[in-house]
Protein backbone atom coordinates (compact mmCIF):
# COMPACT_ATOMS: atom_id res chain seq x y z
CA UNK A 1 0.00 0.00 0.00
CA UNK A 2 1.36 3.28 -1.17
CA UNK A 3 1.29 6.44 1.26
CA UNK A 4 -1.34 8.01 -0.55
CA UNK A 5 -3.09 4.72 -0.61
CA UNK A 6 -3.24 4.80 3.61
CA UNK A 7 -3.87 8.61 3.51
CA UNK A 8 -6.88 7.84 1.21
CA UNK A 9 -7.97 4.63 3.44
CA UNK A 10 -7.57 6.33 7.07
CA UNK A 11 -9.18 9.67 5.88
CA UNK A 12 -12.10 9.70 8.81
CA UNK A 13 -12.66 13.80 8.83
CA UNK A 14 -14.29 14.67 5.18
CA UNK A 15 -17.22 16.82 6.43
CA UNK A 16 -20.73 16.73 4.93
CA UNK A 17 -23.99 17.55 5.90
CA UNK A 18 -22.82 20.05 7.68
CA UNK A 19 -24.55 23.86 8.08
CA UNK A 20 -23.33 26.58 6.14
CA UNK A 21 -22.82 29.43 8.53
CA UNK A 22 -25.39 31.86 8.52
CA UNK A 23 -23.52 35.11 7.59
CA UNK A 24 -23.36 37.99 5.06
CA UNK A 25 -27.39 38.15 5.28
CA UNK A 26 -29.60 41.22 6.32
CA UNK A 27 -31.00 40.82 9.59
CA UNK A 28 -33.45 43.48 8.89
CA UNK A 29 -34.78 41.21 5.90
CA UNK A 30 -37.78 40.36 8.16
CA UNK A 31 -41.40 40.99 6.94
CA UNK A 32 -43.02 41.72 10.23
CA UNK A 33 -40.84 44.29 11.43
CA UNK A 34 -40.55 45.99 8.29
CA UNK A 35 -44.48 45.99 8.22
CA UNK A 36 -44.70 46.92 11.96
CA UNK A 37 -42.44 49.80 11.16
CA UNK A 38 -44.67 51.22 8.55
CA UNK A 39 -47.90 50.70 10.24
CA UNK A 40 -46.52 52.64 13.10
CA UNK A 41 -45.38 55.56 10.89
CA UNK A 42 -41.89 55.07 10.88
CA UNK A 43 -41.64 53.38 7.05
CA UNK A 44 -38.65 56.26 6.30
CA UNK A 45 -36.63 54.69 8.23
CA UNK A 46 -36.47 50.88 6.10
CA UNK A 47 -33.11 52.35 4.63
CA UNK A 48 -31.60 53.27 7.81
CA UNK A 49 -32.90 49.93 9.12
CA UNK A 50 -31.47 47.74 5.84
CA UNK A 51 -28.16 49.37 6.21
CA UNK A 52 -27.73 48.34 10.27
CA UNK A 53 -29.14 45.16 9.34
CA UNK A 54 -26.39 43.79 6.83
CA UNK A 55 -24.00 45.24 9.59
CA UNK A 56 -25.52 43.26 12.35
CA UNK A 57 -25.66 40.29 9.86
CA UNK A 58 -22.08 39.94 8.73
CA UNK A 59 -19.17 37.84 9.26
CA UNK A 60 -17.20 40.90 11.16
CA UNK A 61 -19.95 41.46 13.88
CA UNK A 62 -21.08 38.20 14.38
CA UNK A 63 -16.80 37.97 15.77
CA UNK A 64 -17.53 40.99 18.01
CA UNK A 65 -20.34 39.76 19.45
CA UNK A 66 -18.21 36.31 20.05
CA UNK A 67 -15.42 37.70 21.33
CA UNK A 68 -17.00 40.03 23.63
CA UNK A 69 -18.85 37.12 25.63
CA UNK A 70 -15.39 35.31 25.67
CA UNK A 71 -13.18 38.16 27.33
CA UNK A 72 -15.29 39.17 29.80
CA UNK A 73 -15.21 43.03 31.32
CA UNK A 74 -12.58 42.96 34.38
CA UNK A 75 -12.55 44.75 37.20
CA UNK A 76 -9.59 47.47 38.44
CA UNK A 77 -9.97 48.98 41.28
CA UNK A 78 -6.19 50.26 41.93
CA UNK A 79 -3.40 51.32 39.87
CA UNK A 80 0.32 49.41 40.01
CA UNK A 81 0.87 52.38 42.97
CA UNK A 82 -2.16 51.41 45.11
CA UNK A 83 -4.38 54.47 43.84
CA UNK A 84 -7.88 54.02 43.28
CA UNK A 85 -8.71 53.67 39.74
CA UNK A 86 -12.08 52.64 39.75
CA UNK A 87 -12.37 51.18 36.00
CA UNK A 88 -13.94 48.27 34.04
CA UNK A 89 -11.47 47.05 31.47
CA UNK A 90 -13.57 46.06 27.94
CA UNK A 91 -12.28 44.17 25.05
CA UNK A 92 -11.52 46.85 21.94
CA UNK A 93 -14.71 45.34 20.31
CA UNK A 94 -17.28 46.41 22.88
CA UNK A 95 -16.28 49.87 21.98
CA UNK A 96 -16.77 49.24 18.62
CA UNK A 97 -19.91 47.99 19.11
CA UNK A 98 -20.88 50.70 21.63
CA UNK A 99 -19.55 53.38 18.74
CA UNK A 100 -22.02 51.60 16.44
CA UNK A 101 -24.98 51.24 18.48
CA UNK A 102 -24.68 55.01 19.44
CA UNK A 103 -23.82 56.57 15.97
CA UNK A 104 -27.19 54.78 14.46
CA UNK A 105 -29.12 56.29 17.35
CA UNK A 106 -30.31 53.22 19.74
CA UNK A 107 -29.41 55.29 22.40
CA UNK A 108 -31.35 58.40 23.42
CA UNK A 109 -30.92 60.07 19.97
CA UNK A 110 -34.87 59.91 19.46
CA UNK A 111 -36.06 62.53 22.44
CA UNK A 112 -34.29 65.08 20.12
CA UNK A 113 -35.32 63.94 16.87
CA UNK A 114 -36.80 66.24 14.03
CA UNK A 115 -38.24 62.63 12.28
CA UNK A 116 -42.02 61.29 12.58
CA UNK A 117 -42.13 58.04 15.37
CA UNK A 118 -38.51 58.36 16.19
CA UNK A 119 -39.05 55.52 18.89
CA UNK A 120 -40.48 52.79 16.22
CA UNK A 121 -37.80 53.79 14.05
CA UNK A 122 -35.60 53.05 17.19
CA UNK A 123 -37.23 50.27 18.09
CA UNK A 124 -36.55 48.48 15.15
CA UNK A 125 -32.68 49.40 14.99
CA UNK A 126 -33.07 48.35 18.65
CA UNK A 127 -34.27 44.85 17.29
CA UNK A 128 -31.93 44.48 14.82
CA UNK A 129 -28.89 45.23 16.09
CA UNK A 130 -29.20 43.33 19.50
CA UNK A 131 -29.65 39.99 17.00
CA UNK A 132 -25.73 40.61 16.86
CA UNK A 133 -24.99 41.04 20.32
CA UNK A 134 -27.48 41.90 23.08
CA UNK A 135 -24.97 42.80 26.33
CA UNK A 136 -23.57 46.18 25.07
CA UNK A 137 -27.79 47.22 24.46
CA UNK A 138 -27.65 47.73 28.41
CA UNK A 139 -25.85 50.97 28.72
CA UNK A 140 -27.72 52.17 25.15
CA UNK A 141 -30.80 51.30 26.77
CA UNK A 142 -30.42 53.09 30.31
CA UNK A 143 -29.03 56.29 28.18
CA UNK A 144 -32.32 56.47 25.91
CA UNK A 145 -34.05 55.84 29.21
CA UNK A 146 -32.74 58.61 31.59
CA UNK A 147 -33.85 61.46 29.49
CA UNK A 148 -37.15 61.43 30.65
CA UNK A 149 -36.20 61.26 34.48
CA UNK A 150 -33.40 63.63 34.06
CA UNK A 151 -36.07 66.53 32.47
CA UNK A 152 -37.71 66.73 36.63
CA UNK A 153 -34.19 68.79 37.04
CA UNK A 154 -34.30 71.44 34.02
CA UNK A 155 -31.20 72.55 34.43
CA UNK A 156 -29.23 69.33 34.50
CA UNK A 157 -31.41 68.10 31.79
CA UNK A 158 -30.42 71.33 29.64
CA UNK A 159 -26.73 71.06 30.21
CA UNK A 160 -26.44 67.09 29.65
CA UNK A 161 -29.44 65.92 27.53
CA UNK A 162 -27.86 66.97 24.17
CA UNK A 163 -24.60 64.60 25.04
CA UNK A 164 -26.80 62.14 25.57
CA UNK A 165 -28.55 62.10 22.70
CA UNK A 166 -25.54 63.26 20.93
CA UNK A 167 -24.49 60.33 18.38
CA UNK A 168 -21.15 60.23 19.43
CA UNK A 169 -19.41 57.81 22.18
CA UNK A 170 -16.60 58.80 23.58
CA UNK A 171 -15.42 56.38 26.36
CA UNK A 172 -13.16 57.13 29.39
CA UNK A 173 -13.20 59.37 32.50
CA UNK A 174 -13.29 63.23 31.91
CA UNK A 175 -15.62 65.79 32.74
CA UNK A 176 -18.97 64.78 31.41
CA UNK A 177 -19.72 68.69 30.15
CA UNK A 178 -16.25 68.39 27.72
CA UNK A 179 -17.41 65.04 26.41
CA UNK A 180 -19.13 64.71 22.67
CA UNK A 181 -21.52 62.31 23.90
CA UNK A 182 -22.55 60.73 27.32
CA UNK A 183 -23.80 57.45 28.78
CA UNK A 184 -26.21 56.73 31.40
CA UNK A 185 -26.59 53.97 34.25
CA UNK A 186 -28.80 53.42 36.74
CA UNK A 187 -28.24 52.52 40.31
CA UNK A 188 -31.25 51.85 42.48
CA UNK A 189 -31.27 48.34 43.77
CA UNK A 190 -29.99 47.41 47.54
CA UNK A 191 -29.07 44.13 48.74
CA UNK A 192 -31.60 44.14 51.92
CA UNK A 193 -34.54 44.99 49.47
CA UNK A 194 -34.47 43.94 45.71
CA UNK A 195 -37.44 45.08 44.16
CA UNK A 196 -38.65 46.55 47.08
CA UNK A 197 -36.77 49.95 46.33
CA UNK A 198 -38.35 51.92 49.22
CA UNK A 199 -36.40 49.58 51.58
CA UNK A 200 -33.23 51.33 50.60
CA UNK A 201 -30.84 52.41 53.06
CA UNK A 202 -28.31 54.73 51.09
CA UNK A 203 -28.74 57.80 52.82
CA UNK A 204 -28.31 61.43 51.27
CA UNK A 205 -27.92 64.57 53.31
CA UNK A 206 -27.84 68.01 51.72
CA UNK A 207 -24.65 69.78 52.15
CA UNK A 208 -25.68 73.80 51.69
CA UNK A 209 -24.19 74.34 48.54
CA UNK A 210 -26.93 72.70 46.17
CA UNK A 211 -24.92 69.33 46.48
CA UNK A 212 -25.63 66.09 48.15
CA UNK A 213 -23.45 64.10 50.10
CA UNK A 214 -24.44 59.96 49.22
CA UNK A 215 -23.28 57.27 51.31
CA UNK A 216 -23.98 53.74 51.10
CA UNK A 217 -23.90 50.24 48.85
CA UNK A 218 -25.89 49.45 46.29
CA UNK A 219 -26.29 45.63 45.29
CA UNK A 220 -26.65 45.96 41.60
CA UNK A 221 -25.68 49.02 39.32
CA UNK A 222 -26.06 48.50 35.98
CA UNK A 223 -23.15 49.74 33.39
CA UNK A 224 -20.77 50.81 35.85
CA UNK A 225 -18.56 52.48 33.46
CA UNK A 226 -21.08 54.93 32.84
CA UNK A 227 -20.61 58.81 32.91
CA UNK A 228 -23.31 59.50 35.08
CA UNK A 229 -25.94 57.35 37.08
CA UNK A 230 -29.62 58.33 38.40
CA UNK A 231 -29.62 56.86 42.38
CA UNK A 232 -32.15 56.24 44.88
CA UNK A 233 -31.46 57.51 48.26
CA UNK A 234 -32.57 58.10 51.76
CA UNK A 235 -32.80 62.37 51.86
CA UNK A 236 -34.20 64.05 55.05
CA UNK A 237 -37.72 64.56 53.33
CA UNK A 238 -37.87 60.78 52.23
CA UNK A 239 -36.69 58.26 49.22
CA UNK A 240 -35.02 60.76 46.91
CA UNK A 241 -33.60 60.28 43.20
CA UNK A 242 -30.22 62.16 42.73
CA UNK A 243 -27.61 62.72 39.36
CA UNK A 244 -24.63 61.05 40.45
CA UNK A 245 -21.31 61.83 37.43
CA UNK A 246 -18.53 59.63 37.96
CA UNK A 247 -15.97 62.69 37.41
CA UNK A 248 -17.20 65.94 39.26
CA UNK A 249 -17.47 69.68 37.19
CA UNK A 250 -14.31 70.26 38.55
CA UNK A 251 -12.51 67.03 36.90
CA UNK A 252 -12.34 65.30 40.60
CA UNK A 253 -13.28 61.75 40.74
CA UNK A 254 -16.47 61.30 42.35
CA UNK A 255 -16.07 59.26 45.73
CA UNK A 256 -18.20 55.90 43.96
CA UNK A 257 -15.99 52.49 44.54
CA UNK A 258 -16.36 49.95 42.44
CA UNK A 259 -16.54 46.73 44.73
CA UNK A 260 -16.93 43.32 42.70
CA UNK A 261 -18.47 42.60 39.21
CA UNK A 262 -21.53 40.38 39.51
CA UNK A 263 -20.61 36.71 38.28
CA UNK A 264 -23.76 36.15 36.06
CA UNK A 265 -25.58 33.32 34.48
CA UNK A 266 -25.05 35.56 30.97
CA UNK A 267 -25.29 38.61 29.54
CA UNK A 268 -21.08 38.32 30.18
CA UNK A 269 -20.37 41.25 27.45
CA UNK A 270 -21.86 43.84 30.07
CA UNK A 271 -20.54 44.58 32.87
CA UNK A 272 -23.07 44.80 36.63
CA UNK A 273 -21.55 45.98 39.93
CA UNK A 274 -21.70 46.28 43.60
CA UNK A 275 -20.78 50.12 44.55
CA UNK A 276 -20.44 52.22 47.64
CA UNK A 277 -20.86 55.83 47.94
CA UNK A 278 -18.40 57.17 50.16
CA UNK A 279 -19.84 60.92 50.61
CA UNK A 280 -20.28 60.84 47.00
CA UNK A 281 -21.82 63.88 45.33
CA UNK A 282 -25.09 64.20 43.92
CA UNK A 283 -27.62 66.55 42.75
CA UNK A 284 -31.27 66.29 43.53
CA UNK A 285 -33.48 65.37 40.46
CA UNK A 286 -36.90 65.77 40.74
CA UNK A 287 -39.04 66.69 43.97
CA UNK A 288 -37.09 65.47 47.66
CA UNK A 289 -39.54 62.45 49.09
CA UNK A 290 -40.43 61.35 45.34
CA UNK A 291 -37.72 59.62 44.35
CA UNK A 292 -39.65 56.53 43.35
CA UNK A 293 -41.84 57.93 40.60
CA UNK A 294 -39.29 60.08 39.25
CA UNK A 295 -36.70 57.19 38.46
CA UNK A 296 -40.06 54.84 37.30
CA UNK A 297 -39.89 57.08 34.37
CA UNK A 298 -36.27 55.83 33.54
CA UNK A 299 -37.42 52.33 34.01
CA UNK A 300 -40.60 52.47 32.11
CA UNK A 301 -38.29 53.22 29.17
CA UNK A 302 -36.41 50.06 30.01
CA UNK A 303 -39.25 47.63 30.34
CA UNK A 304 -39.90 48.59 26.55
CA UNK A 305 -35.97 47.64 25.58
CA UNK A 306 -36.42 44.43 27.74
CA UNK A 307 -39.66 43.47 25.93
CA UNK A 308 -37.73 44.34 22.51
CA UNK A 309 -34.88 42.63 23.87
CA UNK A 310 -36.57 39.48 24.14
CA UNK A 311 -39.05 39.73 20.55
CA UNK A 312 -35.86 40.44 18.92
CA UNK A 313 -33.92 36.87 20.48
CA UNK A 314 -36.94 35.03 19.87
CA UNK A 315 -36.65 36.41 15.94
CA UNK A 316 -32.76 35.23 16.09
CA UNK A 317 -33.49 31.25 17.49
CA UNK A 318 -36.19 31.30 15.04
CA UNK A 319 -33.98 32.21 12.44
CA UNK A 320 -31.41 30.08 13.28
CA UNK A 321 -33.29 27.16 13.77
CA UNK A 322 -34.85 27.41 10.44
CA UNK A 323 -31.44 27.94 8.72
CA UNK A 324 -30.09 25.00 10.49
CA UNK A 325 -33.19 22.72 9.62
CA UNK A 326 -33.14 24.42 5.31
CA UNK A 327 -29.37 23.07 5.66
CA UNK A 328 -29.16 19.77 7.34
CA UNK A 329 -30.34 16.28 6.64
CA UNK A 330 -31.70 12.81 8.45
CA UNK A 331 -33.11 9.96 7.82
CA UNK A 332 -32.89 10.30 3.76
CA UNK A 333 -34.62 13.98 3.60
CA UNK A 334 -34.12 17.71 4.80
CA UNK A 335 -35.21 18.28 8.35
CA UNK A 336 -37.47 21.22 7.38
CA UNK A 337 -39.54 19.14 4.90
CA UNK A 338 -39.88 16.10 8.13
CA UNK A 339 -43.74 17.35 9.91
CA UNK A 340 -42.99 17.42 13.19
CA UNK A 341 -40.09 19.29 12.61
CA UNK A 342 -41.56 22.15 10.63
CA UNK A 343 -44.19 22.17 13.02
CA UNK A 344 -41.62 22.69 16.10
CA UNK A 345 -40.14 25.61 13.57
CA UNK A 346 -43.46 27.16 12.29
CA UNK A 347 -44.56 27.48 16.09
CA UNK A 348 -41.26 29.41 17.07
CA UNK A 349 -41.59 31.66 14.16
CA UNK A 350 -45.47 32.23 15.33
CA UNK A 351 -44.40 32.77 18.81
CA UNK A 352 -41.63 35.11 17.05
CA UNK A 353 -44.11 37.38 15.07
CA UNK A 354 -46.90 37.53 17.88
CA UNK A 355 -43.47 38.94 19.90
CA UNK A 356 -42.32 41.50 17.01
CA UNK A 357 -45.87 42.29 16.94
CA UNK A 358 -46.70 43.79 20.33
CA UNK A 359 -43.01 45.22 20.73
CA UNK A 360 -43.19 47.71 17.44
CA UNK A 361 -47.02 48.49 18.82
CA UNK A 362 -45.96 49.64 22.15
CA UNK A 363 -42.67 51.63 19.84
CA UNK A 364 -45.70 53.66 18.49
CA UNK A 365 -47.28 54.23 21.48
CA UNK A 366 -44.15 55.45 23.09
CA UNK A 367 -44.28 58.08 20.76
CA UNK A 368 -47.76 59.16 20.44
CA UNK A 369 -47.75 59.42 24.18
CA UNK A 370 -44.81 61.58 23.96
CA UNK A 371 -46.76 63.75 21.75
CA UNK A 372 -49.77 64.17 23.88
CA UNK A 373 -52.20 61.54 22.81
CA UNK A 374 -53.74 60.67 26.24
CA UNK A 375 -55.42 57.00 24.77
CA UNK A 376 -52.22 55.86 23.61
CA UNK A 377 -50.34 56.93 26.74
CA UNK A 378 -53.21 55.62 29.00
CA UNK A 379 -53.39 51.82 26.68
CA UNK A 380 -49.18 51.70 27.35
CA UNK A 381 -49.71 52.56 30.78
CA UNK A 382 -51.31 48.77 30.96
CA UNK A 383 -49.98 47.11 27.95
CA UNK A 384 -46.08 47.84 28.61
CA UNK A 385 -46.37 45.75 32.22
CA UNK A 386 -48.58 43.39 30.11
CA UNK A 387 -46.24 42.90 27.38
CA UNK A 388 -42.92 42.76 29.49
CA UNK A 389 -44.34 39.60 31.91
CA UNK A 390 -44.92 38.04 28.91
CA UNK A 391 -42.51 37.85 26.52
CA UNK A 392 -39.88 37.89 28.87
CA UNK A 393 -41.24 34.82 30.23
CA UNK A 394 -41.25 33.34 27.15
CA UNK A 395 -37.95 34.21 25.90
CA UNK A 396 -36.05 31.47 27.62
CA UNK A 397 -38.49 29.52 26.73
CA UNK A 398 -37.84 29.91 23.14
CA UNK A 399 -34.44 29.88 22.85
CA UNK A 400 -34.37 26.24 24.73
CA UNK A 401 -36.77 25.38 21.90
CA UNK A 402 -34.42 27.07 19.03
CA UNK A 403 -31.31 25.19 20.58
CA UNK A 404 -32.65 21.74 20.75
CA UNK A 405 -33.33 22.23 17.11
CA UNK A 406 -30.27 21.99 16.23
CA UNK A 407 -29.54 19.38 18.21
CA UNK A 408 -26.11 18.06 20.10
CA UNK A 409 -24.59 21.32 17.77
CA UNK A 410 -26.66 23.89 19.44
CA UNK A 411 -25.49 23.22 22.82
CA UNK A 412 -22.32 23.30 21.74
CA UNK A 413 -20.86 26.83 22.23
CA UNK A 414 -19.71 27.38 18.46
CA UNK A 415 -23.37 27.56 17.79
CA UNK A 416 -24.02 30.74 19.83
CA UNK A 417 -26.81 29.10 20.96
CA UNK A 418 -26.11 28.72 24.56
CA UNK A 419 -25.25 32.57 24.44
CA UNK A 420 -28.94 33.25 23.66
CA UNK A 421 -30.06 30.66 26.16
CA UNK A 422 -28.10 32.26 28.88
CA UNK A 423 -29.15 35.84 28.04
CA UNK A 424 -32.60 34.89 27.38
CA UNK A 425 -33.72 35.08 31.03
CA UNK A 426 -32.19 38.27 32.07
CA UNK A 427 -35.14 40.65 30.76
CA UNK A 428 -37.40 38.78 32.99
CA UNK A 429 -35.29 39.71 35.89
CA UNK A 430 -34.24 43.23 35.02
CA UNK A 431 -36.22 46.12 36.04
CA UNK A 432 -38.79 44.37 37.53
CA UNK A 433 -39.19 40.45 37.83
CA UNK A 434 -42.18 38.86 36.48
CA UNK A 435 -43.95 39.01 39.57
CA UNK A 436 -43.38 42.73 39.55
CA UNK A 437 -44.52 43.22 35.99
CA UNK A 438 -47.74 41.19 36.32
CA UNK A 439 -48.59 43.57 40.04
CA UNK A 440 -47.77 46.31 37.91
CA UNK A 441 -50.29 45.58 35.53
CA UNK A 442 -52.75 45.15 38.61
CA UNK A 443 -52.13 48.79 39.98
CA UNK A 444 -52.35 50.30 36.52
CA UNK A 445 -55.73 48.65 36.24
CA UNK A 446 -56.70 50.02 40.46
CA UNK A 447 -55.07 53.81 39.74
CA UNK A 448 -55.81 54.48 35.98
CA UNK A 449 -58.98 52.93 35.03
CA UNK A 450 -58.60 54.59 31.96
CA UNK A 451 -55.42 52.17 30.83
CA UNK A 452 -58.53 49.55 30.92
CA UNK A 453 -60.49 51.16 28.32
CA UNK A 454 -57.99 51.94 26.35
CA UNK A 455 -56.31 48.72 26.23
CA UNK A 456 -60.23 46.54 25.42
CA UNK A 457 -60.51 49.36 22.91
CA UNK A 458 -57.12 47.78 21.39
CA UNK A 459 -58.91 44.49 21.36
CA UNK A 460 -62.08 45.59 19.86
CA UNK A 461 -60.45 46.98 16.83
CA UNK A 462 -60.04 43.68 15.76
CA UNK A 463 -63.84 42.78 16.59
CA UNK A 464 -64.98 40.24 14.08
CA UNK A 465 -61.96 39.54 12.74
CA UNK A 466 -61.53 35.97 14.07
CA UNK A 467 -64.16 34.45 16.36
CA UNK A 468 -61.47 32.87 18.43
CA UNK A 469 -60.49 36.24 19.12
CA UNK A 470 -63.65 37.59 20.20
CA UNK A 471 -64.60 34.63 22.28
CA UNK A 472 -60.96 35.51 24.00
CA UNK A 473 -61.55 39.05 24.97
CA UNK A 474 -65.09 37.97 26.05
CA UNK A 475 -63.34 35.70 28.57
CA UNK A 476 -61.40 38.56 29.31
CA UNK A 477 -63.90 40.70 29.94
CA UNK A 478 -65.51 38.30 32.19
CA UNK A 479 -62.10 37.92 34.29
CA UNK A 480 -61.91 41.53 34.16
CA UNK A 481 -64.81 42.52 35.64
CA UNK A 482 -64.87 39.67 38.11
CA UNK A 483 -64.05 40.46 41.95
CA UNK A 484 -61.96 38.32 43.82
CA UNK A 485 -58.11 37.12 44.57
CA UNK A 486 -56.59 39.17 41.81
CA UNK A 487 -53.42 39.36 43.02
CA UNK A 488 -53.29 35.72 43.52
CA UNK A 489 -54.48 35.07 40.27
CA UNK A 490 -52.53 37.83 38.86
CA UNK A 491 -50.20 35.77 36.29
CA UNK A 492 -53.12 33.92 34.99
CA UNK A 493 -55.02 37.52 34.29
CA UNK A 494 -51.44 39.14 32.17
CA UNK A 495 -50.95 36.34 30.25
CA UNK A 496 -54.51 36.12 29.12
CA UNK A 497 -54.62 39.90 28.02
CA UNK A 498 -50.78 39.81 26.50
CA UNK A 499 -52.54 36.71 24.35
CA UNK A 500 -55.24 38.59 23.11
CA UNK A 501 -53.20 41.68 22.52
CA UNK A 502 -50.96 39.45 20.09
CA UNK A 503 -54.18 38.04 18.61
CA UNK A 504 -55.79 41.17 17.95
CA UNK A 505 -52.58 42.83 16.45
CA UNK A 506 -51.75 39.56 14.49
CA UNK A 507 -55.33 39.20 12.89
CA UNK A 508 -55.28 42.82 12.04
CA UNK A 509 -51.96 42.96 10.42
CA UNK A 510 -49.96 39.93 10.63
CA UNK A 511 -49.50 37.05 7.94
CA UNK A 512 -53.23 35.33 7.55
CA UNK A 513 -51.07 31.59 7.92
CA UNK A 514 -49.03 33.27 11.23
CA UNK A 515 -52.47 34.74 12.48
CA UNK A 516 -54.63 31.82 12.19
CA UNK A 517 -51.89 29.72 13.73
CA UNK A 518 -51.81 31.67 17.00
CA UNK A 519 -55.34 32.27 16.95
CA UNK A 520 -56.11 28.10 17.01
CA UNK A 521 -53.26 27.42 19.26
CA UNK A 522 -53.08 30.35 21.84
CA UNK A 523 -56.44 31.27 22.00
CA UNK A 524 -58.76 28.57 21.40
CA UNK A 525 -56.90 26.14 23.35
CA UNK A 526 -55.85 24.20 20.35
CA UNK A 527 -52.45 23.70 21.77
CA UNK A 528 -49.83 21.86 23.96
CA UNK A 529 -47.36 22.76 26.25
CA UNK A 530 -44.49 22.53 24.03
CA UNK A 531 -43.42 23.78 21.08
CA UNK A 532 -44.06 21.77 17.60
CA UNK A 533 -48.05 21.06 19.07
CA UNK A 534 -49.73 22.91 16.09
CA UNK A 535 -52.76 21.48 14.57
CA UNK A 536 -53.00 19.83 11.28
CA UNK A 537 -54.67 22.93 9.70
CA UNK A 538 -51.61 25.18 10.42
CA UNK A 539 -49.72 26.15 6.82
CA UNK A 540 -46.23 25.07 8.78
CA UNK A 541 -44.45 25.69 5.31
CA UNK A 542 -45.66 29.07 5.07
CA UNK A 543 -45.10 30.00 8.10
CA UNK A 544 -41.48 28.48 8.36
CA UNK A 545 -40.54 30.73 5.31
CA UNK A 546 -41.03 33.77 6.74
CA UNK A 547 -37.87 32.78 9.03
CA UNK A 548 -35.92 31.34 6.05
CA UNK A 549 -32.58 33.32 5.19
CA UNK A 550 -29.39 32.88 2.49
CA UNK A 551 -26.02 33.13 4.14
CA UNK A 552 -24.26 36.08 1.58
CA UNK A 553 -27.61 37.63 0.82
Amino acid sequence: MTEDQAVATFATHEVTNQVPPLEGYDVAADATLLEGMAHEGAGWAAGELHHLGTRAGSAAVQEMGRVVNENRPVLRTHDRYGHRVDEVEFHPYWDELMGIAVAEGLHAAPWRSPQPRPHVARAAKFFVWAQAEIGHLCPISMTYAVVPALRHAPELSARYEPLLCARAYEPGLTIPATKRGLIAGMSMTEKQGGSDVRANATAARPRGDGTWSLVGHKWFTSAPMSDLFLALAQSPGGLSCFFVPRVLPDGARNAIRLQRLKDKLGNWSNASAEIEYEDATGWLVGEEGRGVPTIMEMVDQTRLDAMIGSASGMRWGAVQAVHHARHRRAFGKLLVDQPLMANVLADLVVESEAATAVALRLAGATDRAADGDGDEQAFRRLALPVAKYWLCKRAPVHAAESLECLGGNGYVEDSQLPRLYRDAPVNSVWEGSGNVAALDALRAMATQPASVDAFLAELDAAAGADPRLDRATGRLRAALGAPGALELHARRLVESMALALQGALLVRRGAPAVADAFCASRLDGDWGAAFGTLNAKADSAAIVARAAVEPGT
